[in-house]
């Protein structure tokens, strides 16, 4: 009986593993380039894509409204997007929430000025198959994933912001 159990519980197993996720896409990896998209802006008319951005190093961050670790590391995005914004970096947060209205509130109890966009779909986040937030990409001024992070970091600590800076000053080519 009990070589009965798990033989379906291997089974099971082996059939989870095949049927999740999507087999014909490849891994999001540091070296790849970074999945283009376009996204609407929290609080501006239009959208805003990650090809706009190239020729500037980019932090993109999925997050939502719901989640206590993004809630946490958002001063500290704050504090590095002030820092580094005028010298070629961008961080955009892309919020999966599907309420537009509680994402507004949050940005504006909290003063953040980076942008928002809004994926209430998580077509993008699908696309960076990014499932549990915080989770944040580094992208460098090619447009190719230098770092993925899972869970919330303490962007403004000088390990990040140092390795921003080294990608800062490497000038994309022509």
């Amino acid at each position: 009986m009990g070589g009965l159990l798990l033989g379906f519980a291997l089974a099971g197993g082996v059939l989870w593993a095949l049927l999740s996720g999507d087999p014909g896409r490849d891994p999001i990896e540091p070296g790849l380039a970074a999945p283009d998209f376009s996204l609407p802006i929290l609080g501006a008319e239009g959208s805003l894509s990650l090809g706009s951005l190239r020729g500037k190093v980019v932090l993109v961050n999925f997050w939502a409204t719901w989640c206590k670790p993004c809630e946490e590391e958002m001063p500290a995005m704050e504090n590095l997007y002030q820092a580094l914004a005028s010298q070629g970096f961008e961080l955009v947060a892309v919020s999966v929430d599907q309420d537009r209205r509680e994402v507004e509130e949050f940005t504006a109890e909290r003063g953040l000025s980076f942008p928002i966009l809004l994926d209430p779909q998580k077509r993008v986040a699908d696309a960076y198959q990014s499932y549990r937030f915080p989770e944040s990409y580094l992208i460098d001024r090619e447009g190719v994933l230098v770092a993925r992070y899972i869970g919330p970091r303490e962007w403004d600590a000088p390990a990040y912001r140092d390795r921003v800076r080294r990608l800062l000053e490497v000038s994309p080519s022509e």
